[in-house]
């Protein structure tokens, strides 16, 4: 029998990312475990109880300022592509969940990472980013506490990117990034402006910060904590901090949901019968024949109805646990699970849908105001 060969992991922000097991990420890029932190952590988010956390690089220290009741900040956001859907909408309550444990909150709008990566032009990435907000403040985003900004709006950021292009050689891009136009490798350094801004004495000067991210974006993790050893001297930065979550599957089975194929996600703004549609023609992990899988039982690991549950849509720990069981079984059929994932989806758009409305008045205030 051939033996089949071991594909070689691939984090890119920038292109393709290939993560068959994520253990191997541990070993290869120096991401931490995750998992040994959750019994220390007093208030755990459903992401770090169900292990979508995987990983983190330095989040003691952030595990330490949030017992100690001490000052840190949270910083990630947005490139302004489209509506909010599922991979944003997680980055987005993983944010929210930090800032209500205490953080400073920070939300970036990246509009220069949107033209330069993908030619949306400023006034059309605004427009995405009156509607982003509105998502954003809808699922409980406290403005008062925090900071949503425009890349291409603050000057801090650019400032910090102008001081960083210095730290950094073409080599040193390619590295990390590969071959790009200057424009990405730009994009890249004010990112990392992004991360570090919140350090800044207009925010009160260095503090413990975490991102986090989907781990595809790693690789801007690495080049700014580099940044910030390298330019402490003159800002005392501490290198921030970072969590990982897992790729959700594409509701076609993909390995990631992409915006290429409208069948693989759905966002938060889309008709209610489309959504039901997309969830009813979805791939699983269902066997050939009913039979087949009462007797054989489904296979829940490769199942994207049985991801966006356990991801998004099912609040309840046992609820999770016990779907998959009954899953594994052949207790669980996939049209039932269908049919039960489509009613808990529904409801939660029908309710931030609503909400989101309530909202734009105020997303349209933050964006214009520039702030």
């Amino acid at each position: 029998m051939p033996v089949k060969k071991q594909q070689k992991t691939v984090i890119n922000p920038y292109g393709t990312t290939i993560i068959e097991d994520y253990e191997r990420l541990y070993k290869e890029f120096g991401i931490q475990p995750f998992k040994p932190l959750l019994s220390q952590i007093p208030n755990p988010s459903k992401y770090m109880r169900r292990n979508i956390i995987f990983g983190h690089r330095d989040f003691d220290r952030i595990l330490h300022a949030i017992k100690a009741r001490e000052t840190f900040a949270v910083m990630s956001g947005i490139k302004p592509t489209g509506e909010f859907h599922l991979g944003t909408l997680m980055t987005a309550q993983e944010v929210i969940y930090f800032q209500k444990q205490g953080a400073m909150a920070f939300y970036c709008i990246a509009d220069i990472e949107a033209y330069e990566d993908n030619n949306i032009s400023f006034e059309k990435s605004r427009q995405f980013a009156i509607s982003n907000v509105a998502d954003l403040l809808a699922l409980g985003f406290d403005p008062k506490k925090g900071c949503i900004y425009r890349q291409s709006k603050e000057i801090r950021v650019k400032d910090l990117a102008i001081l960083f292009g210095r730290g950094a050689t073409l080599a040193t891009m390619k590295a990390i990034y590969g071959e790009r136009h200057i424009g990405l490798y730009l994009a890249a350094l004010i990112q990392a402006g992004d991360i570090l801004m919140p350090q800044l004495q207009d925010f009160d000067g260095p503090k413990p910060t975490v991102v986090p991210v989907g781990v595809d974006q790693d690789p801007h993790l690495r080049f700014t904590r580099d940044l910030a050893r390298r330019f402490r001297g003159k800002h005392n930065f501490i290198a921030p901090s970072s969590t990982y979550h897992k790729m959700m599957r594409g509701l076609d089975g993909s390995p990631k949901m992409s915006k290429r194929n409208p069948m693989s996600y759905f966002t938060l703004g889309e008709k209610p019968e489309n959504v039901k549609m997309k969830i009813s023609k979805a791939f699983t992990g269902g066997r050939a024949t009913v039979e087949e899988q009462r007797k054989l039982g489904g296979v829940p690991e490769i199942c994207p109805i049985n991801e966006i549950c356990a991801y998004q849509f099912v609040e309840n720990d046992a609820a999770i646990v016990e779907a998959y069981q009954d899953c594994k079984a052949g207790k669980l059929l996939c049209g039932e699970h269908k049919a039960q994932t489509i009613e808990h989806v529904l409801n939660f758009l029908q309710n931030h849908q609503e909400k989101r409305k309530g909202f734009l008045n105020k997303a349209t205030e933050i964006i214009e105001s520039g702030n």
